[in-house]
């Protein structure tokens, strides 16, 4: 061979040998992000090509899949009570993609998972139809409708927790929207889009997962079992030798009380009725850092809680000065709590002590219902020792039966209840939050524990308590999960 048709050769060669290293690097290297490319059609065709699984609760599903007249996209998403549910599920359109369950399961939901290939291999021997396996939530229907009733046109928040299993039992978030509305991709699909993206209220926010919120005075449980743990308060009995008023420390700033008879109250008392100048004192006494400590084994500061759908990080601040830790001790100045985040705090004190896990998925099943993958509970900490745990009980228990939770009894349980109020805006100028914390047990423990914020409502500014709005809510959602159980 001559030396040009040599060198062509070669180049050619070389041209051959970049070919099929491109290829191999589309095909191997890159395959998993051209196939989550939000860019990438094929993915969206494929997703809605067969009849999509289902996310089931109480063994029902509450979503659908219809066939279209559509060329590209042969099945759209359907919902049962798409409103009251999504939060739960999240949406799948066909225009703007998908979120929550809908999202992080979509391989189990279009039977596109590498856990399906076996299904998927049987399909093409047998000539059945691909379809997609379901998603089986912990979720309880009562509770849930319970939670999105009782809210009504209130904008806020639910979540209801099992503390003996971190299974979510509820998460309702109001206003709310249709997924359904959206689900194709024709004009009435973007239309209802860019309402819900136009709305001030913001509908499509997940409040019982993704929002923070002051807490206001549900925050006293975690500063008095701060308290307990580090030996602050032994007796609860005791009177805590709190001055009335009480000055914030290295402040001349007095620390206001909205309750009669704080002055030296016990922590019993103090939590009953709320008082404020108790818990700012106890606060300043346990520390910043050994108040961080218990608020972090409650869950704070913790930016990977995943249910699986992630939370929002609820907060308690690291480098705050002593006033500051002592508002915060109060649930006021930088502390935020998602309602996921308060009800965990509820569910580890009705559970002796013990944090589970919260989590939402049961289990994973293939179009054949067979388990893919099954959802175990897991300890997540250990916040306080049963024997502080069953103190606070006692405490909360007074609250619903002689304190300020009194709207949240339950004939035939034990309920044990926390309100809080709390300000927000420039110098307080909004409508405050109302808050409820509670939990509800039988003979055999507690199998539900709640989180109620309600973050605006019709009620004129001095009728918002939580004692007077989220209590009802909260009793409502106790009440179904009990029924379920008979």
């Amino acid at each position: 061979m001559n030396k040009p048709l040599r060198r062509i050769a070669i180049f050619c060669g070389l041209l051959v040998l970049a070919l099929l290293v491109r290829t191999n690097w589309l095909q191997y290297v890159q395959a998993d992000d051209l196939n989550t490319n939000s860019k990438n059609r094929r993915v969206l065709i494929e997703r809605y090509a067969a009849e999509r699984g289902n996310i089931i609760v109480d063994g029902k599903p509450i979503t659908g899949s219809v066939e279209t007249k559509d060329t590209d996209f042969k099945f759209k998403r359907t919902y049962v009570d798409g409103p009251m549910w999504a939060p739960v599920t999240g949406y799948a359109s066909q225009a703007f993609d998908a979120n929550q369950i809908e999202k992080l399961e979509d391989g189990i939901l279009t039977g596109n998972s590498d856990q399906l290939f076996f299904d998927r291999t049987m399909a093409m021997f047998t000539g059945d139809k691909k379809k997609g396996g379901n998603v089986v939530t912990t979720l309880n229907g009562a509770a849930q409708k319970a939670a999105y009733k009782g809210l009504g046109s209130k904008k806020g928040a639910v979540a209801a927790i099992d503390p003996q299993t971190g299974r979510i039992l509820a998460l309702a978030s109001t206003p709310s929207y249709d997924p359904a509305s959206f689900a194709g991709y024709g004009a009435s699909d973007e239309i209802a889009w860019n309402k819900l993206e136009k709305d001030k209220d913001k509908p499509k926010l997940n409040r019982a997962l993704r929002e923070v919120y002051p807490p206001g005075s549900t925050f006293k449980v975690v500063t008095a079992a701060a308290a307990l743990e580090h030996g602050e308060v032994t007796d609860i009995e005791a009177a805590t030798d709190t001055p009335e008023p009480y000055i914030l420390p290295t402040t001349r700033t007095p620390m206001v009380n909205h309750a009669s008879g704080c002055k030296n109250a016990s922590l019993n008392q103090a939590l009953k009725v709320s008082c404020n100048s108790v818990f700012a004192k106890l606060g300043d006494k346990v520390g910043r850092d050994d108040m961080l400590e218990t608020a972090q084994k409650f869950g704070f500061n913790n930016p990977e809680v995943d249910t699986p759908v992630r939370a929002a990080a609820s907060v308690y601040d690291k480098t705050m000065d002593r006033p500051g830790n002592a508002l915060s001790s109060i649930g006021q100045f930088n502390t935020a709590a998602s309602p996921l985040q308060m009800a965990m705090v509820t569910a580890a004190i009705a559970n002796d002590g013990k944090l589970m896990k919260p989590y939402m998925i049961d289990q994973l099943e293939s179009p054949n219902l067979d388990i893919i993958k099954k959802n175990e509970p897991q300890e997540m900490s250990r916040p306080l020792s049963q024997k502080n745990a069953q103190l606070l009980q006692q405490m909360m228990e007074n609250v619903v039966e002689n304190g300020t939770g009194t709207r949240a009894k339950i004939d035939g349980a034990t309920v044990g209840g926390k309100t809080g109020t709390a300000q927000h805006g420039e110098n307080n100028s909004k409508n405050p939050y109302a808050w409820f914390i509670s939990y509800a047990k039988t003979g055999d423990g507690s199998p539900v524990a709640v989180a109620v914020v309600v973050e605006d409502s019709e009620a004129k500014r001095d009728d918002i308590t939580g004692g007077g709005l989220a209590a009802p809510i909260a009793k409502a959602v106790m009440q179904a999960v009990l029924d379920s159980k008979k």
